[in-house]
């Protein structure tokens, strides 16, 4: 009788497990949907895109004024406006993701809660039942 409950609570153990791992693999895939591993190469090369532009921008206003070399056409300002839009961009772009991945964070977050009242309804549901058994069984044994 004892090894059958060992056995089934091994099992039972074992399912939830299971279901463990299930649910994990499926979290890192929505994880790499907003931006995990599977964007990551994608945003080095922005990041790269972005650096270039800015430090040839940067070059240019250099080699301009302190050694008087006219590389482009546009005038000191414009180049800076450039530079500054450029920036303003990424701030943005990088404002962007991060609230894609507050909003998953509040989903994840939402749903455990959501788990931990399921599992808190259900712990006080099982403790009423133990508690109107021992009511039960020491009714009947004191008679």
């Amino acid at each position: 009788m004892m090894q059958e409950m060992n056995q089934r609570e091994k099992d039972q153990l074992i399912r939830e497990l299971e279901e463990f791992k299930t649910e994990k693999e499926k979290i890192r895939k929505l994880v790499g949907q907003i931006g995990g591993v599977k964007y990551a190469e994608r945003d080095k090369r922005i990041n790269l895109i972005f650096l270039i532009f800015v430090g040839l921008i940067f070059m240019f206003d250099i080699l301009r004024h302190v050694f008087h070399i006219e590389i482009t056409s546009l005038p000191p300002i414009l180049s800076l406006e450039v530079a500054l839009m450029l920036v303003s961009i990424k701030i943005v772009w990088m404002i962007h993701k991060q609230t894609r991945i507050e909003h998953f964070q509040f989903h994840i977050l939402n749903s455990i809660e959501f788990r931990l009242n399921e599992l808190s309804r259900l712990f006080r549901s099982v403790d009423q039942k133990l508690k109107a058994n021992e009511k039960r069984v020491n009714d009947s044994s004191s008679e």
